[in-house]
Formats: C-alpha cells, sequence, structure tokens
C-alpha cells in the first residue's frame, strides 16, 4: 500500500489520539455520570476542530520539509476534505443517537458514558475496516466502482428516504437480545449489567450502546468508502476518520437542543455521497480535483443548513 505514513507520523498521531482519550476519560471524566452542558460541549469542539487543523498543519510542514510543497499541499486538502466529508457524515448518525437514546429514555447524565464507549469501539472497527479496505484496492482496483455504485445507490436512498425514522420497536437486533437477555426496564446508574434476587439483568444502557456500536457500523460502511474516494492512502483516510470521530461526542451534546433545525441537512449529505459516487465512478476516466471536491462538499453541505434554517424561520412566522 503507498502511503505517506512514516513510522514517525505513525507515532505521532498515535501518541495524540491516546493523550486526548487519557486526559477526556481521566481528567474531565468521561467515564464519570455527568451531565454536558452546551458551553461545555461547545468548548470541547472548538479543542477538537483546532486540535485537527493543528495536526494538519503539522502534517503539511512535515512533508513539505521532506516531500516538497506539491505533495504536502496536495495531502494537506485531501485530509482535510476526508475530515470535511466524515464530520458532515457524521450529523446523520447524531440523529440516530438522538432517537436512540429518546427510546430508551437514557437520562442526560448517562449518555456520555454509552458515547465514550461508542467512540472507543469505532475507533476500533474503523481501523480494522481501513486497513482491510486499503489492502483490497491495491489487490483489486476494480472495488473502487463497487465503492462508487454503493454510494451512489445509497446517496439515492437517502435523499428518497430522508424523512423516515427506524422503527426501533420493531428492530431484529433488539427482538433478539431481549428474546437472549434478562432486561430490565430500569437503569442502575452506569451499570450496563445489574443484578436482581441473584439473577443478572440487562440494563437498558447496554442495549442503547449495541445500537450505538451498531450504528456507527453501517455508518462506517458509508462514509469509509467516501473517503477513498479522495484518497487511498490509509494514513490520511484513518488519521481524518479519527479525528472525526474524536469530536463526534462533543458535537452530539452540541447538536442534540438544536437537531430538529435542520430538517434538510439530511438532503445535503445525500447529494454529497451522491457526487462522491460519482466522483469514484469516474476516478480512471477523469479525475476530479481534490480541491474541488473540498469545495463542492462545503457548498452543499452550508448550502442545505442555510436552507434548514430558512425554512425553520419561515415555518415559524419569521418572515
Amino acid at each position: 500500500m503507498e502511503t505517506i505514513g512514516s513510522p514517525v507520523l505513525w507515532a505521532g498521531f498515535t501518541a495524540i489520539v491516546v493523550l486526548m482519550l487519557a486526559i477526556d476519560l481521566f481528567v474531565v471524566g468521561g467515564g464519570q455520570e455527568h451531565r454536558v452542558s452546551f458551553r461545555e460541549a461547545a468548548i470541547w469542539s472548538v479543542v477538537w476542530i483546532a486540535l485537527t487543523f493543528a495536526f494538519a498543519g503539522g502534517l503539511w510542514w512535515h512533508l513539505d520539509t521532506s516531500l516538497g510543497r506539491a505533495i504536502a499541499t496536495d495531502r494537506g486538502l485531501e485530509f482535510i476534505t476526508g475530515y470535511l466529508i466524515e464530520k458532515a457524515l457524521a450529523v446523520d448518525n447524531v440523529f440516530i443517537w438522538l432517537i436512540l437514546f429518546s427510546y430508551f429514555a437514557v437520562p442526560a447524565e448517562l449518555q456520555k458514558r454509552v458515547l465514550l464507549y461508542g467512540v472507543l469501539g469505532a475507533i476500533v472497527m474503523r481501523t480494522v475496516m481501513i486497513f482491510a479496505g486499503a489492502w483490497l484496492i491495491s489487490q483489486f482496483h476494480w472495488i473502487l466502482y463497487l465503492f462508487g455504485a454503493f454510494l451512489l445507490v445509497t446517496g439515492i436512498k437517502m435523499y428518497w428516504f430522508a424523512d423516515e425514522k427506524p422503527d426501533l420497536e420493531n428492530n431484529r437486533l433488539l427482538q433478539w437480545l431481549r428474546g437472549r437477555l434478562n432486561v430490565t426496564t430500569e437503569f442502575d446508574g452506569q451499570r450496563f449489567f445489574t443484578r436482581k434476587n441473584g439473577v443478572r439483568y440487562a440494563t437498558p444502557l447496554f442495549l442503547a450502546l449495541v445500537l450505538v456500536e451498531v450504528s456507527d457500523l453501517i455508518f462506517a460502511v458509508d462514509s469509509i468508502p467516501a473517503i477513498f474516494a479522495i484518497t487511498t492512502d490509509p494514513f490520511i483516510v484513518l488519521t481524518s476518520n479519527i479525528f472525526a470521530i474524536l469530536g463526534l461526542r462533543a458535537m452530539y451534546f452540541l447538536l442534540a437542543g438544536v437537531a430538529e433545525r435542520f430538517s434538510l441537512l439530511k438532503y445535503g449529505l445525500a447529494i454529497v455521497l451522491m457526487f462522491i459516487g460519482v466522483k469514484m465512478l469516474l476516478i480512471d476516466v477523469y479525475k476530479i480535483p481534490v480541491g474541488f471536491s473540498l469545495a463542492v462538499v462545503a457548498v452543499i453541505i452550508g448550502a442545505s443548513v442555510w436552507a434548514s434554517l430558512r425554512k425553520e424561520r419561515r415555518e415559524g412566522g419569521g418572515e
């Protein structure tokens, strides 16, 4: 696999991820029962975004001094584009989490613990899937066409069913879990399992965690091929993915109270997937420049957010 990922770059990236997870878990109480305020979520969102762009700047500087300005600029744009795509598509996952937590009536102070394990699981899953995908692409170039067709179809389906919500009551995995586990309807603090009269029960928090992990797996199946349309370098794909994931919890708590205001955003995300699918299908005919792709994704997301807010004001009598 062709990659810019030298041992120094991999070591530096790993150190950053481990350090930030340690700070989150042991310093700011990521594993403790805690209700995240809008202000705290906003501060952490800024921290994650700043850290991402600082990493991008450091990566550009390292590549500029070692491999030249052209490669540094190309890889820097690929990283930012991949990060933006991942961050944008993650909004759809945030909507799913809101529905899950509402369905299980998970108290706000317990949601952070579920998402902490969700992020850790996502990091492991993404790492395995990205290296597997990069290897497959290096061995079988035609897989890019499958990814492109998959993204195009997924985007069309997302656009067509944008207003539909998941039917959790008839969810097969949830029914399977309830049929094989003793499940209580009561929470026991942050515990995923509890005991009643000597019998072990799964709490609603455990069911919520399982569905959060599954939702991220499904989300990864969409988002990872999308970034492979930008670059096949596993270092760029993985780092842009992980930085987006690390800021996902903060983004969830930032959007939790205002998600309904972005009613048209799913349509924008669907169009992004369709654009990336077409880009991948044309990869051997015409390679769309990364800078152009970045601009297109930014415009689509920005336009869908603007249209959502405008629609809300109009329906609320603001115009």
